[in-house]
């Protein structure tokens, strides 16, 4: 019987096969893939040699538990030898995913001339002159700095700056494909955060706006609120609040779903670290006024003895009929299930205590709160931070379109009138004729989403006096 398993493209495994020359080898090596429950993608003729047939197989994989499982039971069918085998993902990594490249030619004395010494120097005393011409005749009007620590990277935890780079680098990516904003990586060889503000401070000049990333809470509250105060560039912590951003535009579609409306929700928050908190803020800002948070202890309220002093400021803002209990208890009766938290934390038993319809987002990466399969017969609307399910809370469809809208009004904050109009926009990409339960938030390669969410970030930031450009 063949073996199911989870299998990624991001664990795409390319092996290559010496196969003895008979028909029905690669048959045997193909059906014994699927047996281990590998994926089979593409299959190439590398070349032939005598009795023997080189061939590189694609695999979809479910990680390198999976990987040694399939190259063992490869290695044990007569005829077939595995010679290696590649790690796509490796292989796109190799020498980073980013370059810088020259927009201009330099095939001559004058370009050259122009480009650097003598003609630059006129384009310097410009600026210098007028320090605001910095954002047309430099690349800081359309660039972003991607700073980390590495100290919360993904579900890795803290591995460091270097370790950090790859996830930096690829954010940096998106920002270019999906917005066309110029953005780089900075990863920082320090948790001190005095040190971070003053190294971003000194960095600043270069750069349009900070997208703050992967930095551990609770210092992550602090190093935005100061470099928001310090600095007359914006500042946000995508990990903060792009995650609320379109976690937002989800509940806004799911709301249409369930024919709920903000104020009547009851809404239980698993996990109040930075997203969760960003979340809440969001949620109150839609107009929910009971919303009960939790932690590993249970429910937050201001009568609990053991918080933070970050926890105790959420407990302060939120769950007004001071409920209490673990988070099996104050699901009773709920509309919204939000997890920001880790995997398998809700049982199926929790969600047939919620209210008729419940909506679940459990975003736990990358394994939810309870895993769809179990859910989905019990829930009116699913979502989850994995592309391989429906509906995924992805914050690519923020923080580019965002930024993108930033940059060209070069506002000089991102306020909570900029973020509710993202969700928004975010939302209203999907019409009401083609919303459904599994489809509750656009494509992240869905490219008017980008367009729509720059245009209305813009215009929250003239209505709200944050934008210093004029608008045209």
């Amino acid at each position: 019987m063949p073996s199911f398993r989870s299998t990624s493209a991001s664990n795409s495994i390319t092996f290559r096969l010496r196969l003895d020359n008979i028909p029905g080898t690669l048959a045997k090596a193909m059906s014994a893939i699927g047996e281990a429950g590998g994926n089979i993608g593409a299959i190439d003729i590398v070349r032939v040699e005598q009795n023997k047939l080189i061939r590189d197989i694609t695999v979809n994989t479910g990680g390198d538990d999976h990987i040694e499982e399939i190259t063992h039971v490869l290695n044990g069918i007569e005829g077939v030898d595995v010679m290696h085998w590649s790690d796509q993902t490796f292989i796109m990594h190799l020498g980073g995913k980013l370059d810088i490249r020259s927009k201009v030619p330099l095939k001559s004395r004058d370009q050259l001339a122009m480009a650097y010494t003598p003609g630059v120097a006129r384009v310097c005393m410009a600026i210098h002159h007028a320090p605001d011409k910095v954002y047309k005749l430099t690349i800081k009007g359309n660039t972003v700095a991607v700073v980390s620590d590495g100290t919360a990277v993904l579900g890795l935890g803290d591995i460091g700056p270097e370790a950090a780079m790859p996830v930096m680098e690829g954010k940096a990516q998106l920002f270019k494909e999906f917005a066309g904003v110029n953005a780089f990586p900075i990863c920082l060889a320090t948790k001190d955060v005095d040190e971070i503000v003053e190294t971003v401070k000194r960095l600043a000049p270069t750069f349009g706006g900070i997208n703050l990333e992967d930095i551990s809470a609770p210092r992550c509250f602090e190093i935005e609120r100061r470099l928001k105060e310090e600095l007359d560039i914006p500042v946000f912590h995508d990990d903060q609040h792009g995650t609320a951003v379109v976690m937002a535009a989800g509940i806004i579609n799911a709301l249409k779903i369930v024919n709920k409306k903000p104020q009547d929700l009851k809404v239980v928050m698993l996990g109040i670290g930075a997203a969760g908190t960003a979340c809440t803020n969001m949620l109150i800002e839609m107009g929910v006024t009971n919303i009960i948070g939790a932690d590993r202890s249970g429910a937050i309220h201001r009568e609990r003895t053991d918080l933070t002093k970050e926890k105790m400021d959420y407990a302060l803002r939120t769950n007004p009929h001071l409920f209490s209990g673990s988070i099996h208890e104050i699901l009773q009766d709920a509309d919204v299930f939000i997890g920001l938290s880790a995997p398998d934390q809700i049982t199926v038993e929790d969600l047939k205590k919620m209210a008729p319809n419940p909506i679940v987002f459990a975003m736990a990466n990358p394994d939810p709160e309870i895993k769809p399969e179990l859910a989905y017969p019990h829930v009116a609307v699913m979502a989850t931070g994995r592309s391989d399910y429906p509906n995924q809370i992805n914050n690519v469809l923020c923080f580019p379109g965002l930024f993108k809208g930033v940059l060209e009004c070069r506002a000089k904050d991102i306020n909570m009138e900029m973020k509710m109009a993202a969700a928004y926009a975010i939302a209203a990409s999907i019409s009401d004729e083609e919303l459904y339960p599994s489809y509750i938030i656009p494509s992240v390669f869905d490219k008017r989403v980008a367009t729509k969410v720059a245009e209305a970030v813009k215009n929250a930031a003239y209505a709200s006096g944050a934008a210093r450009r004029n608008k045209k």
